[in-house]
């Protein structure tokens, strides 16, 4: 929002002590907001029907940001002085400036409609409507506001927010760049307008924004994001690798970290991955994707620590127990692989994979029977799904059913 600059009421006003009045305007005029809202209360308190003195410490109060006394002194000024205009102002852009979007609203219109030809009242009730999410009355204002000044950025730009709010994006990103045309300062406001392509799935208009900002940390890591969600890992390092280098938070380090593992760097991606959790221990994701790392490394003491941990901080992770069935059966610790799928079974998430991963602990046990039974289970249900396991099985279930003696 804009610095407000409120205007002082001209309009005749009931009498006060005159040397009070002089001296608390050379006050404002001073910029000593305290010293003229000590002098307008004492006026108010010789008269309290001094409007222009209620309006003047209302001024002050604004200035000095004190704007929850400043509001009531403005409507006090409406009471005495129903319509006056620059109270009217005034207080709506008090009552947008804290929040009050509803109330500002009503104020505002009623200045706009008594200056249809000025600039302020039509730009601020925009603003007003803009936060009232009343977005097409809002655009109506904002396209008035520009009829009484086309230069204006902070209407142009509020413009566009009202157009994208409303679905048109596209238009409202020739408004966006009109507005950063007009102040350069507006520039970054077109990162809200990637956000909002994010949010609506137009990833690649989101992708072209952000190739716009590349000294921005931000943007380079949802660049990075987008470009890593799209498919294009060897893309997504180098904006990645400047958001780190920039920012390197724990999302920052996990979003690197996985290009990094898309392109088959997996060192890179661990040691990354590893800083990530150390600063972010509790965050179980990240966790889970650093064990991952590990398991691919084969490490497997290490990459089953970090399963273990998630599994115990979160017991009905089925994705967690999974995990250290398939370590434990790699690294030929049946029972324990086993036992980790007995988890996965009580909390109703097992499939095909889990019951060919039992069958093959059991057949390492030589615990024939159990190894069968769950060949043909897998089998049963995995429909040529998994053709290099599906053919193992079978091996394993003639081998089995002739030491059983099964047929």
């Amino acid at each position: 929002m804009w610095l407000l600059v409120l205007v002082l009421v001209t309009q005749s006003a009931p009498a006060q002590p005159p040397e009070i009045e002089a001296q608390g305007l050379k006050a404002l005029d001073n910029r000593d907001y305290a010293g003229a809202a000590a002098l307008f209360s004492q006026a108010i308190a010789a008269d309290p029907k001094d409007y222009s003195a209620h309006f003047n410490l209302g001024l002050a109060y604004s200035m000095l940001h004190r704007d929850a006394e400043a509001i009531p002194e403005y409507k006090t000024v409406l009471e005495l002085h129903p319509g006056l205009y620059e109270a009217e102002l005034n207080l709506g852009i008090l009552l947008l400036r804290t929040n009050d979007a509803a109330g500002a609203v009503s104020q505002l219109q009623r200045a706009a409609e008594q200056k249809p030809k000025e600039f302020r009242p039509q730009f601020y009730l925009g603003e007003a409507l803009f936060a009232n999410r009343q977005f097409a009355e809002a655009e109506t204002a904002y396209r008035a506001a520009l009829g009484l000044d086309s230069g204006s950025a902070a209407a142009q730009l509020g413009l566009g927010r009202a157009v994208a709010r409303q679905g048109r994006r596209a238009e409202a990103e020739a408004l966006y760049r009109k507005a950063a045309a007009l102040d350069p300062a507006e520039r970054n406001a077109l990162l809200e307008l990637g956000e909002l392509y994010e949010e609506n799935r137009q990833t690649a208009e989101a992708i072209a924004i952000y190739r716009e900002f590349s000294d921005n940390p931000g943007a380079q890591e949802r660049l990075g994001a987008l470009l890593l969600e799209s498919g294009h890992a060897a893309e997504a390092v180098a904006p990645l690798e400047f958001a780190v280098a920039k920012s390197p938070t724990p999302a920052n380090k996990l979003a690197l970290a996985q290009a990094y593992a898309r392109e088959k760097q997996p060192a890179k991606a661990e040691s990354l991955a590893a800083d990530a959790l150390a600063a972010a221990p509790d965050d179980l994701g990240l966790r889970l994707f650093y064990a991952r790392l590990l398991r691919d490394e084969r490490k497997f003491p290490q990459a089953a620590a970090q399963f273990l941990t998630v599994a115990q901080k979160k017991p009905d992770s089925a994705e967690a127990w999974t995990e250290l069935s398939g370590i434990y059966m790699v690294s030929e610790d049946y029972a324990q692989a086993l036992a980790a799928l007995d988890r996965v079974k009580a909390l109703g998430a097992e499939n095909p994979g889990h019951w060919f991963v039992r069958a093959v602990c059991f057949d390492h046990l030589r615990q024939a029977k159990e190894a069968l039974e769950n060949y043909n289970k897998f089998l049963a249900a995995s429909h040529g799904e998994h053709p290099d396991q599906e053919f193992q099985a079978r091996q394993r279930v003639r081998i089995l059913e002739r030491e059983t003696g099964k047929r």
